[in-house]
Parts: structure tokens; C-alpha cells; sequence
């Protein structure tokens, strides 16, 4: 293949890519609606969220012409990754119970610090591309795998109780298919910074999604019996007022 027909693959992959990410990105929305008509965040964990907002900020860096040129693929993504998760975790801290709320805000602020500090050492005391690229590019692949390793709470709560119930499958589908999509741009003119963390991320998804196959129909199971539960017991409320209105006044 020559430069300029890589250039061309590479940038239509790339592409794609920004398209498979734009969906992760917005993936999580029903999950988020049915948090708003509850009311509350139940059992879902921020801790997506919150890595997948931190690793959009370092790639964001990352892509940034003074950082790693010819990259302008990876700055729209990731910059538009950013302003979807503000939004998110903003959700989070609204239907979050206190301690919660607290705990996402504090994360957040750290989030924040490392960022501004990241910036700052990378463009103010390295002073080439390509030095540059590696300080920041060995940053990507610690924050990009937390990305798609976070879930990793949410598995072992899918483990112990046998539900998917708050495992978002279309998170897990486009969190796959995302992985794919960069790992293959990243092979088409070698990058070992986007290489490695998304071929990792392929490989965390497909065990979310063995793990969605298999505990699917016992999720099922236990969504109907607990709204059998609930339907038993309202009839008995039913039936107890029922008594009580029909006992005879003394």
C-alpha cells in the first residue's frame, strides 16, 4: 500500500471510527432517561462516566497538533466525548443521594487537577512532538484501558447476582465496536499509543458481551418474579382493606 492510499484508508477508518465512538458516546442515553423518570441512579456506577470523561480530556491533548500532528481525527472525537460525559456525570450528581453526589463531585475536581497539570508539563517542560507524544500517549493507554476496564465493578455485581439488569448491553455493543474501529486505524500507519489500549478495550468488551449472553435469560427470570412479587403483594393489600371494610361496626 503506498503513503497516500494509507493516508486515505487511515483517514476513512478514522472516520468510522468517530462515528462507532459517537455512538458510545451516546449509547448510555436510555439509561440516563430511565434514570430521570425514577429519580435516582439506583445501583448504576459513575465510574464510567467519570473514566471515559477523563480518558476523552488526555486524548484530546494527545491530538492536539503541538502534541501529536496529522491527529485532527482523534481532537473531534474525544472533544465531543468530553461535552457528552460533562453531561452525564452532571446527571449523576443531580439524582445521586448525598454521599454519592459527593463522592462523583471529588472525583471529578481530580479529574480536573490532573488534566490542567498534564497540559501544563507537557507543553511547558517537553519540547518536541515526539517526546510529547510519548508522555502523553503512555498517559492515553493507562486512562483509555480504565475506560473499558471500569465496568469491571459492574461485571462482578453481574457475577455474584446473575442479572445484566445494570449492565447496559448497547454500552457494552458500542465499547466493542469502538475498539475495533481505532485499533484498526491505529494499524494502518502504526500508532503502538492507540494500538494497545484499544486492542485491550476489544478484548473487555467481548467479555461484557459473553457475560450479557450468558446471564440474559436468568435477568429475565428475576425481572418477572419480582414483578409477580409485587403483584402478589398488592392483591394481598387489596383483599386485607377489603376484610376491613366489610368487618361490622361494633
Amino acid at each position: 500500500m503506498t503513503a497516500a492510499a494509507a493516508d486515505i484508508a487511515r483517514t476513512v477508518v478514522g472516520i468510522i471510527g468517530n462515528i462507532i465512538s459517537g455512538f458510545l458516546f451516546l449509547s448510555p442515553v436510555p439509561t440516563f432517561i430511565e434514570i430521570c423518570k425514577k429519580g435516582s441512579v439506583e445501583q448504576f456506577s459513575p465510574a464510567p462516566y467519570l473514566a471515559t470523561l477523563v480518558n476523552c480530556m488526555v486524548w484530546t491533548l494527545y491530538g492536539l497538533p503541538m502534541v501529536h500532528p496529522h491527529s485532527i481525527l482523534v481532537v473531534t472525537i474525544n472533544g465531543s466525548g468530553c461535552f457528552i460525559e460533562i453531561i452525564y456525570v452532571t446527571l449523576f450528581l443531580i439524582y445521586s443521594d448525598r454521599r454519592k453526589r459527593l463522592k462523583v463531585l471529588l472525583w471529578l475536581i481530580v479529574e480536573l487537577i490532573f488534566i490542567a497539570a498534564l497540559t501544563f508539563v507537557t507543553l511547558t517542560l517537553v519540547h518536541t512532538p515526539k517526546k510529547r507524544s510519548a508522555v502523553v500517549g503512555t498517559t492515553c493507554i493507562i486512562f483509555n484501558i480504565m475506560m473499558y476496564a471500569s465496568p469491571l465493578a459492574i461485571m462482578k455485581l453481574v457475577i455474584v447476582t446473575k442479572s445484566v439488569e445494570y449492565m447496559p448491553f448497547f454500552l457494552s455493543l458500542a465499547s466493542f465496536g469502538n475498539g475495533v474501529a481505532w485499533t484498526t486505524y491505529a494499524l494502518i500507519r502504526f500508532d503502538p499509543f492507540i494500538t494497545i489500549p484499544n486492542g485491550l478495550g476489544t478484548l473487555f468488551s467481548i467479555a461484557q458481551l459473553i457475560l450479557y449472553a450468558t446471564f440474559y435469560k436468568s435477568t429475565k427470570r428475576q425481572i418477572a418474579a419480582r414483578k409477580a412479587n409485587m403483584e402478589v403483594d398488592l392483591s394481598q393489600v387489596v383483599v386485607g382493606n377489603s376484610d376491613q371494610q366489610s368487618k361490622p361496626n361494633n
